[in-house]
């Protein structure tokens, strides 16, 4: 079965790369540091500490191979190719929403990188998929849970 492509901007990949690196490099040492100390403390059949340390290295170890499958997988954007005409992924999109006037800056993103909090928004969102091949000017209708909502997309830039 091939793997699904996850695309990822620059800053994106670097992001994961280092929160990998810092899971092998300390999280990894100081959870093999207390199995070695709970170890230590004698009976291993009645060792909570033990037990707790074992839990947390394989949940460590699940989430490191998680991060490597998706660095492997991973194809950083190259921003010069990209259409600044039409909404895509990297695309930065400033929308005024019809239902209550105000304008919203949203750049689209893929699912690891997405923070709405910072204005990431992920591309497999309703809002996100509406968007995608429109350009300056188009009105758009998306339906989310909370009702429909009605942007019109004023400016696309990079």
């Amino acid at each position: 079965m091939a793997k699904e492509i996850i695309y990822l901007t620059a800053e994106g990949y670097k992001k994961l790369k280092d929160e990998l690196d810092h899971m092998r490099s300390v999280e990894r040492p100081a959870i093999s540091a207390a199995i070695a100390e709970a170890r230590d403390k004698g009976d291993l059949s009645e060792n909570a500490e033990y037990d707790a340390a074992r839990e947390a290295q394989g949940i460590l170890e699940m989430r490191i191979a998680k991060l490597e499958d998706t660095l492997a997988n991973s194809r950083i954007i190259d921003e010069s190719k990209i259409d600044k005409s039409r909404v895509q992924i990297l695309s930065k999109v400033t929308l005024l929403n019809h239902n209550n006037g105000k304008e919203v800056v949203y750049t689209i993103v893929s699912e690891n990188e997405a923070n709405l909090r910072e204005g990431k928004l992920a591309i497999g969102t309703p809002i996100a998929k509406a968007l995608l091949g429109k350009k300056a000017g188009d009105v758009v209708e998306v339906t989310v849970p909370a009702g429909i909502l009605k942007f019109e997309i004023k400016d696309i830039s990079i």
